[in-house]
């Protein structure tokens, strides 16, 4: 499946979709244990076939619908038919869609291990990594492309004995890397759970041919000098970087977060290669308090529609600073929970432009950079209720994939930001139906407006993680 036609050009949040990387649920999800879960960044253990079949299952269907829809409009009911017999929702089984614009990153991996001697060295570097006898690493070096992927990927053996750690992160393909225009920006994972992943990324986006036209537009964040000689292990200036903290916004300007996972060093070294490479002209850092609540910066907000928001409220106004406070005196400021947004330009170093608030910031994007004749309308996470906002906000109500503009995909749990989204006007719909009216024709992806759609929830929100992180998109339409 190669072709050299493939493009890649991502400039904004909300234009019509057209390829995105996505990783379906592996083995290695269903054998998270409690005892490792919050190092491997999970909160909860999930269960496995229920995500695969019940779950996961519309979003692709959702996506080759939109995407690919010669590959499943009027094919459906063998579709499911076949799953039901045997489930073909798996990357390595024959019937499953192998399409070229809802991309499975397995898929990728085993072609680029197909390579005899790329498969050495990554084996190499795998079982470096992973600390594998030099017999495990010859074993894994002849073994077949395809289901060497697979090991890889859920840390296990065909016969399902487990070699190492999992790495069950990969379904958020969102913090593998950022298309920018017509580059791509590397993580830099803050997290060992996450070093796997990003090694087999790299290999990918260096190797496959899909990418072989923007090698030289591949931007990887280095360590800072000398950093080997400082103590400690994972001292604090580290420069780490992962994708839900970088948002393509407009064609000039890309937005970092600095959070729990994304620090200021990273921040900056994503600014000077940028800058440096004159991918974009224009830089908003938005800081936000580093709890595990937060996580990225699209856990927080992402964007609906050019002048629609959907934000935490605490984050779009952090509570007002009053100098005369005497906890002001006792903290430092940064210990405050506040969130600032500071924009950098290329033609102006040295003049940052300050945000009193996010939401002035979303304001500014949305008329400034998209020219939307209103100011920003903002739908609050929870409808900005307590204890609602928060409770929905750790369940991904401010995490929304956009399909196209104003048709976004969220999970069906969160009730009142669903109520704040009708207030809005926007259209509610659950998957179920409309994969029904999509595959009899009722409904066309092209005349779709303004809509929510809802996915089931029940599993794979407790991984922490919404349909914006499972999905990393590299073709937009521009709006």
């Amino acid at each position: 499946m190669h072709n050299n036609n493939f493009k890649i050009g991502v400039n904004t949040e909300i234009g019509t979709l057209r390829k995105l990387l996505v990783h379906s649920p592996d083995s290695g999800l269903g054998k998270v244990v409690p005892s490792k879960a919050q190092d491997w960044l999970f909160e909860d253990i999930v269960h496995l076939d229920t995500i695969r079949k019940h779950e996961y299952d519309y979003y692709i269907k959702l996506l080759m619908y939109f995407l690919d829809p010669a590959k499943i409009k009027g094919k459906l009911n063998e579709i499911d038919a076949e799953e039901n017999k045997r489930g073909f929702f798996k990357p390595n089984h024959p019937a499953f869609h192998n399409s070229e614009h809802v991309i499975e990153i397995q898929n990728l991996l085993a072609d680029v291990l197909a390579d005899d001697s790329i498969r050495k060295k990554l084996t190499a570097a795998v079982c470096a990594i992973e600390g594998c006898t030099y017999n495990l690493q010859l074993k894994l070096t002849n073994t077949n492309p395809k289901e060497l992927a697979e090991i890889f990927i859920s840390g296990s053996m065909a016969d399902d004995t487990m070699i190492f750690a999992p790495i069950p992160n990969l379904i958020f393909t969102r913090d593998v890397g950022t298309t920018i225009n017509n580059h791509i920006l590397l993580n830099k994972p803050a997290k060992k759970a996450r070093v796997r992943e990003t090694m087999l990324m790299r290999y990918i986006f260096f190797n496959h041919p899909f990418f072989a036209a923007y090698r030289n537009n591949i931007l990887e964040i280095p360590d800072p000098t000398q950093h080997f000689l400082r103590p400690g292990d994972e001292p604090a200036f580290r420069t780490t970087l992962e994708g839900g903290d970088v948002m393509m916004v407009s064609k000039n300007h890309v937005l970092i977060g600095v959070s729990e996972r994304t620090s200021e060093e990273g921040a900056n070294e994503a600014i000077r290669l940028l800058f440096e490479n004159n991918v974009v002209e224009k830089v908003t850092v938005v800081k936000i308090p580093a709890k595990r609540d937060y996580m990225h910066l699209d856990t927080v907000f992402t964007q609906v529609k050019r002048d629609t928001w959907v934000i935490l409220h605490s984050i779009a106004h952090s509570p007002k600073y009053n100098e005369l406070e005497p906890i002001n005196f006792l903290k430092e400021p940064e210990k405050l929970e506040t969130t600032t947004a500071i924009q950098f330009h290329k033609d102006k170093p040295g003049q940052p432009k300050y945000f009193e608030h996010v939401e002035a910031l979303l304001n500014d994007i949305s008329q400034n950079d998209l020219g939307s004749p209103t100011p920003a309308k903002i739908i609050y996470s929870g409808n900005n209720v307590f204890p609602y906002d928060s409770r929905e906000q750790w369940t991904d109500s401010c995490n929304l994939l956009a399909l196209k503009e104003g048709v976004v995909v969220g999970y069906d749990r969160n009730d009142k930001t669903v109520e704040a989204f009708k207030a809005n006007g926007f259209d509610i719909v659950n998957v179920k139906d409309l994969v029904a009216d999509l595959e009899s024709g009722k409904v066309s992806p092209e005349t779709l407006t303004d809509t929510l759609i809802l996915m089931p929830s029940a599993e794979l929100s407790r991984a922490r993680g919404g349909f914006h992180c499972m999905s990393l998109p590299i073709l937009r339409d521009d709006i």
